[in-house]
């Protein structure tokens, strides 16, 4: 995942790269895990020649709990 972040005040963004040897369903799947356990939901794809994918999840900014650390989005295999 990219260090970069969209500064929006009503979303937040966390941009993906999706390598092309990552099939179709493994992406789906792993898409899936950020919707489900993170609350993202899919702003944008854009496919490239070589086959890989640049992917924007985003979300509601959701208050920090108190003690609670940030939890980084689970990697995709590669």
């Amino acid at each position: 995942m990219a260090a970069e972040a969209i500064a929006e005040p009503d979303w937040e963004y966390a941009p993906l790269r999706i390598p092309a040897e990552v099939t179709r369903v493994a992406a789906a799947v792993q898409l899936s895990l950020h919707a489900e356990y993170g609350g993202w939901e899919l702003a944008r794809v854009l496919r490239f020649t070589d086959g890989s994918r640049r992917v924007w999840l985003r979300r509601k900014p959701r208050p920090a709990l108190p003690g609670a650390g940030v939890l980084p989005l689970p990697g995709l295999p590669s």
